[in-house]
């Protein structure tokens, strides 16, 4: 599998929707793009609606709520996971990553550049704040 690096500093949502759908990041940030949704813009990582109507545009179903986050084991097979979750200003923030359960276990896809690997399977540093749930 081949993790889809976000291009632009504040791309990852952008890029975990490429990662979700198999697509690069320059096809999923130019219909991104189209309907108005840009990596610059604040409401992207502070607001789901942005991810929802992307993914939505592929035929790809999400949940309507934000899920709490439990346990590992009680995520579906596809989720978008909120993580780094924190406020500015009064206004949430966090950084989108992708959980994906296979049949050798589950797989975190997080998109930053900075990572060394960014396939990661021990979770033991990542703390999600709540997930949607993805059915492809």
């Amino acid at each position: 599998m081949s993790v889809v690096i976000q291009e632009e500093a504040t791309g990852c949502g952008i890029a975990s929707a490429a990662n979700i759908l198999g697509l690069s990041y320059a096809e999923v940030q130019a219909k991104a793009n189209s309907l108005g949704i840009y990596a610059t813009d604040e409401a992207l990582f502070s607001d789901t609606a942005y991810m929802r109507r992307l993914l939505d545009t592929y035929g790809v179903t999400t949940s309507a709520d934000e899920t709490v986050f439990t346990s590992w084991n009680a995520l579906p097979d596809t989720a978008l996971l909120a993580i780094k979750h924190h406020y500015e200003n009064g206004k949430p923030f966090w950084h989108w990553v992708v959980f994906n359960r296979t049949q050798a276990g589950g797989i975190v896809l997080d998109s930053a550049a900075y990572l060394d690997n960014n396939e990661i399977t021990d979770f033991s540093a990542i703390k999600p704040e709540w997930y949607i749930t993805v059915s492809i």
